[in-house]
């Protein structure tokens, strides 16, 4: 497949495909591009509704410019550990930051959690983050306080440095795992004291029932899918660990 950024005529035939209907990975197919590298320019650049080619690739040019000038002059972006390339790191989490955002998550918040997943030690601070993303410790601080309401960041204090780090780890997804699946206890609730008020047996009674046993048994499987999946991902963490152990004792 093609690398390097999309060009003007692609971002034309882009927009062709939004008018005519097109999914994205058919698009993609056409262009013979990345699935995700077309999800991406959408969801930046207006949506479905208000993609504009032009304006598209006017607005990655203005990118590319503010990121050059946000670089020191004659400096060299820092060598990646473990050999890896620096455009395709940064290339990669620009697409994660876009599945972040298409599942729900505001840019601001979803380029945060993209720097912090692309990152050995899944912990960073503010300056850090500021640093990385060349935005303000305002947006950051916004960031992660609606981050942490979503149990998507761990806040922690290094008492080393006197600073905070903002974390995210394995157990992270099962903690918003279970809190999405809470998050329907109370429209059960609700739905059913509506039962009892309109009426059990009439339309109206009717609907709501079922969507309270609807929303019980889909929130009761996904607790019950998270907790299994916590078991056996530390289960095969604790085993990699020991085995790790042994055979570093083995070569003592």
């Amino acid at each position: 497949m093609p690398g390097g950024r999309l060009t003007q005529t692609e971002r034309q035939h882009i927009a062709a495909g939004l008018a005519d209907g097109l999914a994205y990975a058919e698009i993609a197919r056409r262009l013979n591009r990345p699935t995700s590298t077309i999800t991406r320019e959408v969801t930046r650049n207006g949506g479905p509704a208000g993609y504009r080619p032009d304006l598209a690739h006017r607005a990655t040019q203005q990118r590319t410019r503010q990121r050059k000038q946000a670089a020191p002059h004659g400096s060299q972006a820092s060598p990646q550990p473990y050999g890896r390339d620096t455009d395709a790191v940064r290339d990669y989490q620009e697409t994660l930051t876009t599945v972040f955002m298409t599942s729900g998550l505001p840019k601001m918040m979803a380029r945060v959690l993209g720097c912090l997943y692309t990152t050995d030690t899944g912990s960073l601070t503010a300056t850090e983050l500021a640093q990385r993303l060349t935005v303000s410790p305002a947006s950051i601080s916004k960031a992660i306080t609606f981050l942490e309401n979503l149990d998507l960041v761990r806040r922690q204090r290094d008492q080393h440095h006197r600073r905070e780090r903002y974390t995210v780890d394995d157990d992270l997804w099962y903690q918003s795992t279970i809190r999405s699946a809470r998050a329907n206890d109370q429209f059960i609730e609700t739905a059913r004291q509506g039962v009892s008020i309109l009426g059990p047996g009439t339309p109206a009674a009717t609907r709501l029932e079922n969507a309270a046993r609807f929303l019980t048994f889909a929130s009761e499987g996904l607790i019950r899918a998270a907790e299994q999946g916590r078991e056996v991902l530390y289960t095969r963490t604790e085993t990699t660990s020991d085995s790790t152990a042994e055979a570093r004792s083995d070569h003592a």
